[in-house]
């Protein structure tokens, strides 16, 4: 019963995901256009060095507006969930309400204005330049690319419309009138919701999954990797490495520093969605206050 409430929930995340998903940016004319292949990217440790996420929150940090210590408060527990590749449902209900708690009442536009400036401050020179390649070949070949993350939507999206993408599946925030209520809609875009939102986009979009390719570093994505006809492990960890290898799919490893310091990444990327949510909210929360 509890895998089958897992696994409505993950479908219910990930058609709520393809509703928002919106695009980004207006398809180049560089090729004729591919309408049934696309290529979809996970982003911490595949698009960019480390999580998204704590490079926001560092971007809040260098301004004064939180502490570190705030971040591994809240999201210590999310992290460590990723990173020993069990999910609790207790401790993640309970890591949601806090962080959404902190975002409740918060303007979408001013998440949206901080994200872009902290990306072009401090994410944009992290980009790993080969997986930047890599979807930019498919945007050359006439098909479109989409950001499957965890990451909160309006995030994400900064990040597609700054790589020149075609948009972003990512964690949905409940809004009203231009502001967040508290609430997700649906559920965290992690593990079988990444491949739920790609098969509900699929449907809308009239794609044919088995030319669709899928890019990611972490063993939590198989399930988004195996719904492609062409997967990629990219940086991968080591369980989807062996996974990779067993299955004979494709690997393309980026990195060039030493294991020591990018076995740590993956910690700070299970801070996900929910630390950010945590991130944007105490900083939004200490710039109205000293205004």
């Amino acid at each position: 019963m509890k895998r089958l409430l897992r696994r409505r929930e993950a479908e219910w995340a990930g058609e709520v995901a393809a509703a928002a998903g919106v695009a980004a940016n207006e398809p180049l004319p560089t090729a004729e256009p591919d309408t049934t292949a696309a290529a979809f990217f996970d982003v911490d440790n595949t698009i960019m060095r480390g999580a998204s996420i704590y490079h926001f929150a560092r971007g809040l940090a260098a301004q004064g507006m939180f502490t570190t210590r705030d971040l591994v408060k809240f999201g210590l527990g999310q992290a460590m969930f990723r990173l020993l590749g069990s999910e609790n449902p207790e401790h993640i209900a309970k890591a949601k309400e806090m962080a959404l708690a902190f975002v409740a009442g918060l303007k979408v536009d001013e998440v949206v204005a901080l994200g872009e400036e902290i990306y072009d401050e401090t994410m944009a020179d992290r980009v790993w330049p080969g997986t930047r390649a890599l979807a930019q070949a498919h945007l050359d070949a006439g098909q479109r690319v989409w950001l499957v993350t965890a990451t909160p939507v309006e995030l994400a999206r900064v990040i597609a419309h700054r790589l020149g993408l075609t948009g972003a599946l990512g964690t949905v925030a409940e809004t009203h009138d231009g502001a967040y209520t508290g609430r997700l809609v649906g559920d965290l875009l992690h593990g079988p919701a990444k491949a739920e939102a790609i098969r509900a986009l699929a449907r809308k979009e009239g794609l044919d999954l088995s030319r669709c390719s899928a890019y990611s570093d972490s063993y939590n994505d198989l399930p988004m990797l195996s719904l492609v006809g062409h997967p990629y492990a990219i940086n991968p960890d080591g369980a989807l490495r062996d996974h990779a290898e067993e299955h004979e799919w494709q690997i393309r490893d980026f990195r060039t520093g030493r294991r020591a310091t990018l076995i740590g990444l993956p910690i700070m990327a299970g801070a996900g969605a929910v630390a950010g949510g945590i991130a944007a909210g105490i900083a939004l929360r200490k710039r109205l206050r000293s205004v």
